[in-house]
């Protein structure tokens, strides 16, 4: 295989696994039966504008409703309300949002159907701060979790025990109404609680935790957040909740399928797939390290796996913010990846994340290919700074190897192939 050719093997496995996390496909064989009574939709996240589009193509009957969205990620619908908010930090729009939706759900009856439409970045698109917690102070929470390195379930525990609406209590404002949760998973292990931090599913964790995630990584929280969490206000709905007892959750899109419809691209063109894992988690650089060391050895040894193979994986890596770059975990294991492999023959890769956005910037991600380095150095970029300075992003751009799909309306999260021939 030429280089070209194995840059386009690469984007084709990336584009296959993005393409079966469509909502087009993914949502309608998973729809409930319609009720006797009102259906209501509501939903947030960077996949819920295209599943509500789906949803209303498929739906027998009557429906109305809202979802937030990312900005530039709404599509138009013709009988529910697409509105579009800040992530990862969360905006006013959010907040108006998520009030919004509370109110559409609001007096139902048994008779009524709620379908919610939760996807990855539905923390932040559905921001209702908790009575006393200012949107400002919940920003200053959310910014400095965010630069941390802390993981996503960590992440998602403070955003639960701060809302007025995640971690169970958009649930429990539909009681006693029947509530269908239709969501695409974006984080590892696809537990619905970390998936838009749980808005319709009971919370095993407690305030207690949200504090401990705090003490663990340093943030020094605003005092209305600190006395929210030294009282009961903070505890989110628990399993075991009457209200909570009508609740479907369906898994209908996640990163393992996407790893899947990859494989299948490679197998056909003769390389054989090795999935790693669906949930790796850790600091981007380090696991950029691992696996380049996993890579030559196949290269090289050619075990525990031999060429031509593609080594794909997901998950959610977390990236502690050192310099004054412009991040992006996936091409910060990119980066770390290409050092660590020092031009080693016949490996390329590809790491995005499927929702068109990696880190802040409107780019999914980069290729890298055995000439990386050298490219790098003529175009005057040093790698090793890049790195230090969490500004992976400015190295690939100059040498013209970001990956950009404008925004996929879905989000399985991270996509790592690491081709070897």
């Amino acid at each position: 295989m030429a280089i070209l050719d194995e840059r386009r093997l690469l984007r084709r496995m990336f584009d296959a696994a993005v393409e079966s996390a469509q909502p087009a496909h993914a949502l309608p064989s998973c729809l409930p039966d319609p009720p006797r009574g009102r259906t209501v939709v509501v939903g947030a996240g960077k996949a819920s504008a295209a599943m509500a589009r789906a949803l209303e193509e498929h739906w027998r009957g009557a429906l109305r409703g809202i979802v937030v969205t990312r900005y530039g990620h709404a599509v138009p619908c013709e009988r529910i309300d697409v509105v579009e908010a800040a992530h990862p930090v969360p905006d006013a729009a959010g907040v108006d949002a998520a009030r919004r939706v509370l109110a559409a759900v609001a007096g139902l009856s048994r008779d009524d159907l709620v379908i919610a439409l939760i996807s990855g970045g539905g923390s932040a698109l559905l921001t209702l701060p908790a009575q006393g917690v200012s949107l400002a102070d919940k920003q200053q929470v959310n910014r400095a979790l965010l630069a941390s390195g802390a993981a996503i379930g960590d992440i998602n525990c403070v955003r639960r025990h701060l809302s007025a609406i995640k971690g169970g209590r958009l649930a429990a404002a539909c009681h006693p109404a029947r509530v269908v949760t239709l969501a695409i998973s974006d984080v590892p292990g696809d537990h619905p609680i970390d998936i838009a931090s749980g808005p319709t599913v009971p919370d095993p964790t407690t305030r207690a935790d949200a504090r401990g995630v705090l003490r663990r990584y340093g943030v020094d929280e605003p005092a209305s957040v600190r006395s929210l969490l030294d009282s009961e206000a903070a505890e989110s709905v628990k399993p075991g909740d009457p209200r909570l007892a009508r609740v479907d959750y369906r898994i209908i899109a996640t990163p393992q399928k996407a790893l899947e419809a990859a494989a299948q691209v490679a197998r056909a063109e003769g390389v054989t797939p090795v999935i790693l894992s669906d949930s790796i988690e850790g600091e981007a650089r380090d696991v950029g390290k691992v696996l380049a060391a996993l890579a030559r050895q196949v290269a090289l040894r050619r075990e525990p796996f031999a060429p031509p193979c593609v080594l794909l994986s997901g998950g959610e890596t977390t990236v502690t913010v050192r310099g004054d770059g412009r991040g992006g975990r996936n091409v910060e294991f990119l980066l770390a990846l290409v050092l660590a492999l020092h031009g080693c023959r016949g490996i390329c890769a590809l790491a995005a994340d499927t929702d068109g956005v990696d880190g802040v910037e409107e780019i999914a991600g980069a290729m890298a290919t055995p000439d990386t380095l050298a490219r790098g150095f003529e175009h005057g970029r040093n790698a090793a700074h890049d790195l230090d300075r969490n500004d992976a992003h400015a190295f690939f751009e100059a040498l013209g190897d970001g990956v950009i799909t404008g925004p996929t309306r879905t989000n399985v999260n991270d996509f790592r192939a690491i081709l070897i021939v």
